[in-house]
């Protein structure tokens, strides 16, 4: 089958159901809606006082929103980060990013910031993290900077804020910050508002626009440097683009929802599965399949128990056993 037409395929099919999936999860959760009123709240032939209006616009709608965001945007960031180091085991994270914001988050809880102040204190880490990647893997001897030196020092900086959160956790109060940082951490939508949703919501989007619109040129990355220079490409300005938009991305994403594994690694190699190695289609189908994983995983995580399960703990357990098929249907794994 033709790549192009098998790609919209795939995209019109993601479409309908992530649209389906996004009007199922009105209705579901401990207050269940009817479709009917769901869609009559939707026209606005609803009550704007009743709790029913409340639930789906002041809840479910802005959690919903982010949550398939969130799922797009790490999808795409760690599409790019796979291309940009070559490396298929690439995440959103490689740079530290995620442990980054998570530590401006746990500081935040600690010094008894509100939420909006814990968020914004996250995004600044997490963009502390990344120029601290670029501070360690400067050219020093004068040699351009090589990008097994970014990803070490990725390593580097993400063991430190790991270390940093660890001793934050340490000196928290065991009875109300603990309890608070420990949970944040496991990564869920449970505290998403339209404050939070507004101040993450353009950084996702704009991450994800840049990456869309560089998309034709990442298949140029698996190329060796003399090839792509010859091809009159921009490396140094694409590798900049390439992080920024994805830390941006997942800085955002931590800062509103705490840290969500397997998304950014797991997705893109679904979509390389569905339509082969071409980013020019990877891309844009990561970040639609990406958001209905997520939002499918939200919404079984707030339903399954009584208690919100936090939505990290879904997607490791459905993402681990996943990935072990996809690597041996594949090829990876042999039995």
């Amino acid at each position: 089958m033709n790549a192009e037409k098998k790609f919209h395929q795939v995209m019109i099919l993601s479409v309908v159901l992530l649209v389906f999936c996004f009007l199922a999860a009105l209705c579901m959760g401990r207050y269940s809606i009817p479709i009917s009123t769901v869609f009559a709240e939707l026209m606005g032939n609803g009550d704007p006082s009743s709790t029913v209006h409340t639930v789906i616009f002041n809840v479910r709608i802005p959690r919903m929103i982010l949550s398939i965001l969130a799922g797009a945007g790490l999808s795409a960031a760690g599409l790019a980060f796979q291309c940009l180091f070559s490396n298929p085991l690439a995440t959103p994270d490689t740079l530290g990013t995620a442990e980054g914001a998570s530590f401006g988050a746990a500081l935040g809880i600690l010094l008894g910031f509100q939420s909006a102040g814990v968020q914004a204190l996250s995004l600044i880490m997490g963009a502390a993290a990344v120029a601290l990647v670029f501070l360690v893997s400067g050219k020093g001897n004068g040699r351009s900077r090589s990008m097994i030196y970014v990803i070490l020092a990725g390593m580097v900086i993400s063991s430190l804020f790991r270390a940093l959160v660890s001793l934050t956790k340490y000196a928290a109060d065991p009875q109300d910050q603990l309890p608070v940082i420990t949970f944040w951490l496991m990564g869920s939508f449970s505290g998403i508002t339209k404050r939070s949703l507004l101040t993450s919501a353009p950084l996702i989007l704009a991450g994800l626009l840049i990456l869309t619109l560089l998309r034709f040129r990442l298949n140029v990355l698996s190329l060796s440097e003399e090839e792509a220079k010859s091809l009159g490409m921009n490396l140094k300005q694409m590798r900049i683009l390439i992080v920024v938009s994805a830390s941006a991305i997942t800085a955002a994403v931590v800062s509103a929802c705490g840290v969500i594994g397997w998304v950014g690694l797991l997705v893109p190699h679904i979509a390389r599965m569905l339509l082969g190695n071409d980013n020019r289609y990877c891309e844009p189908a990561s970040m639609v399949l990406g958001g209905l994983f997520m939002l499918v995983t939200d919404t079984a995580a707030r339903c399954m128990t009584a208690s919100e399960i936090p939505v990290s703990i879904l997607t490791a357990l459905i993402g681990a056993p996943v990935f072990i098929l996809l690597l041996r249907k594949t090829g990876g794994i042999r039995a």
